[in-house]
């Protein structure tokens, strides 16, 4: 059993151990990790949370600004077995969605063991297990342990760094840049000229927030993108597209939405935000290009509050040149350019994850790979997305689980020798 598992020395037993987890290890302590514990619990199945933070729902918690809601009502974003209190508003803040990850994590029992950084995962076919080493990342002694499990849950999700672009002469901008995961509030930038480099919901919330606080924000659209109003005559747009649905094909659904969005928002063209050829359902299905759900933000475009510029050609000390040739005196740099996985980088497997991070296989058959592996939070479909991969997830792990526990145990004692269970 120690050769199997090549434990350390035992000299070296207080800083680095393998652990033997009964169970699934789940890599990640966000919605989707939540999600997952949840419905294995359900099943009567044990499990370990590995998070690298010192929190669940670290995006939410420490990478989101603060005038942040839930852009979808609140019954398209609850988590499996336990809704949203009934007294939330219909788009729960930042702070009351927390509030309900904590809650759900203490109804179900969801311990989660934080500053766990995961610094590789892999399966040993000679075994037939999963080893996940982590790096303990809180404290002053660094620790590192393996855990050993016969399955992995990948729960990373989409968002879990940002992407921060090359743009030439960025290093010598001067001023303050900024990512929008870092970005709070527009408090501290009143009086300045802010350029928000993106035009997704992030993108417009940010140039939103940054006028009222009466800073001078000038968005970079360098592509198009849908803008639609988040509701239609008092119905969430989202909650429209999803009745519809389920009785018109998506092109005609799309057709409609278009529509209705012109009729709602008039032509957004002319502010220089120019629609794709492509639906915004279609395009949300097939790239995973989310629309954006206007929130106040068109407003200010079309009063010029907020100054809508082409592309960046590049930056110098105090400015930015665009290419059409305009050059703006800036103050600071938001850079809403999106996030990524981050599997690559510490999950050797090259089957059933692609080199962007997300499974291979297109929605819904990407939530199960091979030897035990699973992905829960890449759908591209959201909170909802992720809830219905936990639940297929926690099945297909229980069935297993409960047809082997069927089995009479053994009477005889079984001593680990150096192996911790979790």
């Amino acid at each position: 059993m120690e050769n199997m598992f090549r434990l350390a020395d035992h000299d070296d037993f207080s800083s680095r151990r393998s652990i033997w987890v009964n169970g699934p290890v789940i890599v990640g302590a966000g919605p989707s990790g939540l999600a997952t514990a949840a419905c294995l619990r359900d099943q009567g199945v044990p499990f370990a949370v590995l998070e690298k933070e010192d929190c669940i729902a670290s995006l939410w918690q420490k990478r989101t600004y603060d005038r942040l809601k839930l852009h979808l009502p609140k019954q398209f974003c609850q988590l499996p077995k336990l809704p949203f209190p009934e007294d939330f508003p219909e788009y729960p803040t930042k702070k009351q969605f927390v509030e309900y990850l904590e809650s759900y994590a203490k109804h179900f029992e969801i311990n989660p063991k934080f500053n766990e950084y995961v610094q590789s995962a892999r399966y040993d076919e000679t075994s037939g297990l999963w080893r996940v080493k982590t790096a303990s990342t809180g404290g002053s002694n660094r620790t590192e342990v393996e855990y050993i499990c016969r399955w992995l849950v990948v729960a990373t999700g989409e968002n879990a760094e940002g992407v921060m672009p090359e743009i030439e002469g960025l290093s010598e901008f001067g001023g303050e840049v900024m990512h929008a995961c870092s970005y709070k509030s527009g408090q501290k930038f009143s009086g300045k000229k802010v350029l928000v480099v993106g035009c997704g919901n992030s993108g417009m919330e940010v140039s939103l927030d940054l006028c009222n606080h009466n800073a001078f924000p000038s968005m970079v659209v360098r592509s198009s993108v849908h803008v639609l109003p988040r509701e239609i005559m008092g119905k969430s747009t989202f909650e429209l597209a999803v009745l519809l649905r389920k009785w018109l094909p998506l092109w005609l659904v799309d057709k409609l939405m278009l529509i209705l969005a012109w009729l709602v928002l008039g032509n957004t063209e002319k502010y220089g935000l120019k629609r794709p050829s492509t639906g915004p359902l279609t395009l949300k299905n097939t790239m995973g290009k989310t629309p954006v759900l206007d929130i106040g933000a068109l407003e200010k475009i079309r009063s010029g509050d907020i100054n809508v510029v082409p592309g960046i050609k590049r930056f110098s000390r105090g400015q930015v040149e665009l290419v059409n040739g305009e050059i703006l005196d800036i103050d600071a740099v938001v850079l809403a350019t999106g996030y990524r996985s981050n599997v690559p980088y510490w999950l050797q497997e090259g089957e059933f994850f692609s080199k962007n991070g997300f499974p291979k296989a297109p929605f819904p058959h990407g939530w199960k790979g091979n030897a035990g592996l699973y992905a829960v939070g890449f759908t591209r479909r959201g909170l909802s997305g992720a809830s219905s991969d936990a639940t297929r997830i926690a099945q297909d792990i229980g069935k297993v689980w409960k047809e082997e526990t069927k089995q009479t145990k053994r009477t005889t004692a079984c001593h680990r020798r150096c192996i911790s269970q979790f």
